[in-house]
């Protein structure tokens, strides 16, 4: 991403001009997660479960969902149950905000070790799909 002001309040939308075309690649291909794994070796977040925001879309997303801070009672994840279903990227409107809470509190009540290797699959499905459409799309 170039260099900005905003980027610590304004999340990156579909087309926004602040992703370069490698970051687009990396972004669409999740690739760019991986340092995130840093944050996992250091015990900062885990490798599955709920997502973390930015701090000003916490703020925002606990007016509309009151219980918004009980997908906080385990540690953040790299990937989680809302990705692999599909929400991932800017929320759109209320609706995706409730949809990724449903997926992140479902996770938050299920967690084991089976759930996990669930998870942890379908991320990597998904992004060799996403790897391989990308560069060999006719």
């Amino acid at each position: 991403m170039v260099m900005n002001d905003e980027a610590d309040e304004v999340p990156a939308e579909k087309n926004d001009e602040r992703i370069t075309k490698i970051g687009r690649f990396l972004r669409h291909t999740n690739i760019d997660e991986l340092p995130q794994f840093v944050n996992v070796l250091l015990g900062q977040m885990s490798v599955i479960g709920p997502r973390p925001h930015m701090v000003a879309d916490c703020i925002r997303f606990s007016f509309v969902i009151s219980s918004y801070s009980f997908r906080h009672l385990v540690r953040p994840g790299v990937t989680g149950l809302a990705q692999i279903n599909g929400y991932h990227g800017p929320t759109a409107d209320y609706e995706s905000i409730i949809i990724r809470y449903y997926w992140d509190a479902m996770y938050v009540r299920k967690a084991s070790f089976l759930l996990d290797l669930h998870i942890f699959f379908a991320t990597l499905k998904q992004s060799f799909k996403t790897a391989f459409h990308l560069l060999f799309k006719k």
